[in-house]
């Protein structure tokens, strides 16, 4: 199959600056590409190297039998298909989309449905990496959706780097794991950058406080996979580590001199809040791993 060969046509559809890193690395990986992105002039570095300009989404999509779409939510991509489909007339060809586009699972699963009555073949994937690292071995990117159909494109796509893992059938579970992990990036960002403001209230430079943060990012990496284990096989108990009223109490002292230093303590007091209901029903002697079942049924 043309798709198996070393060098198969990819088009890129968003040239935004992941859209661009992708169409990148399919032409330094030496795939012919095609590019399209809805407001002209962001693709020029692109064609200068080789890439070639499609007057439209439909010429992108005929142009191979591998088109990547990257652009700023769900509802762009479903404009790229609606626009397709007016300029063809009809049903599209059979080229296989992977939207590399972050939203919601329940928004994929229409997209997904979206783009096979119009006649492509649809994947999703969730890109975990910045744009910079695309095309080295630092990319990893999460697949889903037909199983044959990411087989049938995996040579072509390793243009990318990395690592790529397939997560099944569904087109909706890639985006599931994206916005699941992308919380915990960013809440874990907002939290840091809250620590930081905490210790500058008590004169310590963030580059002094930053190797013990580090240290301390490092121990709950530690711990993640046996918290993860706990939760899958329902042991809750805090006999034997920190539990939820003693975190209670925590939470609270750091409430208390986040307010006596002037750092707003919103964040804070929201995991508080979130603890102490948990305590309240009736959870106070479990572990702090009790907080995603309760959570995911409150």
């Amino acid at each position: 199959m043309t798709q198996q060969l070393a060098h198969a046509p990819v088009s890129v559809l968003g040239m935004g600056p992941m859209g661009r890193a992708i169409a990148g690395a399919f032409l330094a990986a030496g795939h012919p590409t095609t590019v399209w992105n809805r407001s002209a002039g962001k693709a020029g570095e692109l064609v200068a190297r080789g890439a070639v300009l499609a007057g439209g989404p439909l010429a992108a999509f005929e142009a191979a039998d591998l088109a990547v779409v990257c652009v700023i939510d769900a509802n762009a991509v479903e404009a790229i298909l609606d626009q397709a489909r007016a300029e063809s007339g009809g049903r599209l060809p059979a080229t296989t989309l992977v939207n590399l586009t972050s939203d919601g699972p329940g928004r994929t699963r229409e997209l997904a449905a979206k783009a096979n009555a119009f006649g492509l073949r649809y994947l999703d994937g969730a890109i975990m990496t910045p744009a910079a690292a695309i095309g080295t071995e630092g990319t990893r990117v999460l697949y889903s959706g037909p199983e044959g159909l990411f087989e049938r494109h995996r040579r072509a796509l390793a243009a990318l780097g990395g690592t790529a893992v397939h997560l099944g059938d569904d087109p909706g579970t890639a985006a599931g794991f994206d916005v699941a992990l992308l919380n915990l990036f960013w809440t874990s960002i907002a939290g840091l950058m809250h620590s930081f403001a905490l210790a500058a209230r008590q004169n310590v430079p963030a580059t002094a406080l930053a190797p013990h943060a580090q240290q301390m990012a490092g121990l709950v990496a530690e711990l993640l996979p046996g918290l993860a284990a706990d939760i899958d096989a329902g042991r809750f108990s805090g006999a034997d580590s920190a539990s939820l009223t003693s975190a209670a109490a925590s939470l609270g002292h750091i409430v208390h001199v986040l307010e006596e230093s002037g750092v707003p303590a919103a964040l804070t007091r929201t995991a508080k809040e979130t603890v102490e209901a948990a305590v309240w029903a009736g959870h106070g002697a479990d572990a702090p791993v009790r907080l995603a079942e309760f959570l995911s049924r409150t």
